[in-house]
């Protein structure tokens, strides 16, 4: 055997051994990640409502009986509350991610690509109130929706959570926005494009990964959201999610198993919507904005 052999074997090994080592390293690190999910699991699939103890995440008996009480929970008057309060959930994250990335999207252009006196004091403002937290204004939004006769209503919490949204997912845009070349926009004015036009048909096309992650940043800040959802929302009809299972927790007991199954349940449509923007965030990383 040559030398060169003996080199190329050697490096084929060590190769080898980097690969099973970044393997085994990826394994453990899901491993970690996920075990406090598999632990989730394990008391949802569990028939009891007791605290699970041991370390070991796989159930020792597989029911779904949590499931069906959670996600089959019936109000005295023998309506679907859970189904009223999924929609609840749906309807008012979707409003206001749609709301907040419209108004988003053209402060940041407005931001990113025109001159007008307060600009920075502007941009400034909106970095501000990123520095309060949602509970400072939870009086005066309690007011002004009482005033408005919003109060109890999708739609008051929903313009809630889009203007609480507007000032991080602006920043966000302005940022992308800032990327794309400004010659694309001169080309197109000279072609006799309007502002609107370059905006709708350049821009927005162009700045599609940024705008699909914004919408899921708004829509999950909306679905998660507990304590202005509490205040805000009066009636058990008008409840969302988290609100639902916040009540699992009581003062002296608490309903591990109903409270682990409906985790599990609310977590699923926020997964199904980041797969499903994932595909769209590659397709638009990949789509170069000029053709060669």
């Amino acid at each position: 055997m040559t030398v060169k052999d003996t080199g190329g074997m050697a490096g084929a090994r060590s190769s080898l051994l980097v690969g099973v080592g970044s393997h085994v390293l990826l394994v453990l690190v899901a491993v970690v990640v996920l075990y406090p999910v598999l632990w989730v699991l394990r008391m949802a699939l569990t028939p009891s409502q007791s605290f699970a103890s041991g370390l070991s995440p796989i159930p020792t008996q597989v029911s779904l009986q949590n499931f069906v009480e959670v996600v089959g929970h019936h109000d005295l008057a023998g309506h679907w509350i859970f189904g009223v309060q999924l929609y609840n959930s749906l309807a008012v994250s979707a409003l206001s991610a749609l709301v907040g990335v419209a108004l988003a999207t053209t402060a940041a252009y407005a931001f990113s690509r025109f001159a007008f006196p307060g600009k920075r004091l502007g941009l400034g403002a909106l970095l501000l109130t990123q520095m309060f937290p949602g509970t400072m204004m939870m009086i005066p939004l309690y007011i002004l929706l009482d005033e408005l006769h919003l109060l109890d209503t999708q739609l008051g919490l929903a313009l809630v959570y889009a203007t609480t949204s507007i000032p991080f997912s602006t920043w966000l845009l302005k940022g992308y926005f800032d990327t794309i070349p400004v010659d694309l926009e001169e080309a197109a004015r000279m072609d006799g494009a309007s502002t609107v036009r370059i905006f709708w048909s350049i821009i927005l096309p162009l700045a599609r990964p940024a705008v699909a992650i914004t919408f899921l940043f708004s829509f999950m800040q909306a679905w998660n959201e507990f304590i202005l959802a509490a205040k805000l929302m009066n009636s058990e009809a008008s409840y969302t999610l988290p609100v639902v299972l916040r009540g699992f927790v009581g003062d002296k007991s608490t309903a591990w198993g109903h409270f682990a199954a409906g985790a599990v349940v609310v977590s699923a449509p926020v997964m199904v919507l980041f797969f499903f923007l994932q595909r769209h965030l590659v397709e638009g990383l990949t789509a170069g904005g000029v053709k060669g």
